[in-house]
């Protein structure tokens, strides 16, 4: 068994990777590879994308990596390998990023990654620091993690899913801002589960024991 993260330059590998070599050692989930080569990505049993910055640049960079994004659909897509983007990571799995300039995203849980406009102006942007996870459905990656359990996030935009069943959990930052979506055998956390203590670590644990 091998979780592969996506090593292309643009998410904190160094604390993800240590994150969920920690689970899997504690789980028997096998070993967890930080790498960008196609060929270790197409024979993955799980991946995850991390991802920090400007959409448009998380974009270029993976999309910039010779066969990885064909690698990444091949497993994910076409063999149904567990998935599971964070942050940045998370967002490239829209149909589009409307940070700076429309920039296609990878398509694969329709919607749109949109500016925080809080309704409260007193409220900063980006959304930073620790905030409480509102459960809207139950699904595995959250099994065990209740309303109220705090996680933390970093980010100036959010991803507003075009399904409302696709939203498993969100935060409240003068306004509802999607904390975790999913579909079939892919997932996302806008937070950093790498970051979020205890909470975090029982994600991670959960996602590398799901079997979608």
């Amino acid at each position: 068994m091998q979780t592969v993260i996506i090593d292309y330059g643009a998410g904190n590998l160094h604390s993800a990777g240590k994150a969920f070599q920690r689970m899997a050692a504690e789980c028997g989930a096998g070993q967890v590879v930080v790498t960008d080569r196609p060929e270790q990505i197409a024979r993955a049993d799980r991946i995850v994308l991390p991802g920090d910055g400007a959409f448009p640049h998380c974009r270029g960079a993976l999309f910039g990596l010779s066969g990885v994004v064909e690698a990444l659909t091949e497993a994910v897509q076409g063999r149904g390998r567990p998935f599971l983007g964070i942050c940045v990571g998370m967002q490239l799995m829209a149909t589009r990023g409307r940070e700076y300039e429309p920039t296609g995203g990878l398509g694969w849980i329709a919607g749109e990654v949109v500016r925080i406009a809080p309704g409260d102006p007193s409220l900063k942007v980006p959304h930073m620091g620790w905030n409480d996870l509102v459960i809207d459905r139950p699904h595995p990656v959250t099994q065990g993690v209740r309303t109220g359990c705090h996680v933390y996030f970093v980010h100036g935009y959010h991803y507003r899913v075009a399904a409302p069943e696709h939203r498993v959990s969100h935060a409240d930052h003068g306004g509802e801002v999607a904390a975790i979506i999913a579909r079939d055998n892919m997932a996302g956390m806008q937070f950093h589960p790498e970051k979020s203590q205890s909470t975090g670590l029982r994600m991670i644990g959960n996602f590398l024991n799901w079997r979608p």
